[in-house]
């Protein structure tokens, strides 16, 4: 039996993850803004602990942490889940608005990790699963801002990999595509104040059009993402990506095609760069 401590668990992924967690016979510790709003098949067991946390209030993370530590005596995966999306274009969007994403995809995050860590190294283990998204290694249209929260998740879970290695602890980020859930709702995902009529009919503004016809008609299922996040989480090695949903691997190859037409007219020119004493 582990203890989880998953954020963002009053729904979506979030909820699905801690309840796969809970019939893996695990303890899970639901951190959510409000601990009466615990999902259900969370409720009425000895083996879910509900907590008050926000994760852009730093108060209020220390405290989740010990309360969790008090109940169950220990925590063995977190889950970075709690998050929010941003559309728009880069130039519609304000400074409030990037700072109040990255205040929650990115900093929250970082601070609830930190809260944590100091738990695993004591205990000698740990397994830290990050919620990432498609759009963390490929750049799109109409969510540059969310794309650029979600490469800094990848990059800090990859470099959390290494760091953590000699006291037992594994990073891993989950990638997402679309899953059908409410994160294309107002309650999860913000719109730019500012619209730029010169977008219109562009890349960026497309991708708006996009959100109202494919919210809770997109692809994944959410209960079957879950279990598959708590199958690797649970895993004797954790892959340093967990690529999810077939959305994501028909872009990862896409990916992988750009990487190379990238490189190969320029492959010769950036390794001349080197001093020409290089070894």
């Amino acid at each position: 039996m582990a203890t989880w401590f998953v954020t963002g668990a009053s729904r979506g992924i979030g909820a699905e993850i801690a309840r796969a967690a809970l019939a893996g016979g695990n303890n899970v510790v639901v951190a959510v803004r409000n601990p009466e709003r615990v999902p259900d098949g969370l409720k009425d067991s000895d083996r879910v602990f509900a907590v008050a946390l926000d994760v852009t209030d730093n108060d209020s993370i220390p405290r989740a942490v010990e309360a969790g530590l008090d109940r169950f005596g220990g925590i063995d995966v977190l889950v970075n889940n709690a998050g929010r999306g941003l559309l728009g274009a880069l130039e519609e969007i304000t400074d409030a608005e990037a700072r109040s994403l990255f205040d929650l995809n990115v900093f929250g995050l970082i601070n609830v990790t930190r809260a944590v860590l100091p738990v695993m190294r004591k205990q000698g283990s740990g397994r830290l699963v990050h919620i990432g998204s498609r759009s963390g290694f490929e750049g799109e249209p109409g969510v540059s801002l969310y794309s650029a929260s979600k490469f800094a998740v990848a990059g800090i879970s990859e470099a959390l990999s290494a760091e953590l290695a000699p006291f037992g602890i594994q990073s891993m980020v989950v990638e997402p595509g679309v899953f059908r859930t409410d994160f294309l709702d107002a309650s999860s995902l913000s719109v730019a104040a500012e619209r730029i009529v010169d977008y219109d009919d562009t890349p960026a503004h497309v991708t708006l059009d996009w959100v109202g016809q494919a919210n809770h008609a997109q692809l994944g299922d959410p209960v079957k993402g879950a279990d598959l996040i708590v199958e690797a989480a649970s895993a004797e090695k954790l892959p340093t990506h967990l690529y999810l949903g077939r959305d994501t691997l028909e872009r990862l190859d896409v990916k992988y095609r750009q990487v190379r037409d990238d490189l190969a007219p320029w492959r010769e020119k950036s390794a001349a760069t080197a001093h020409d004493d290089a070894a």
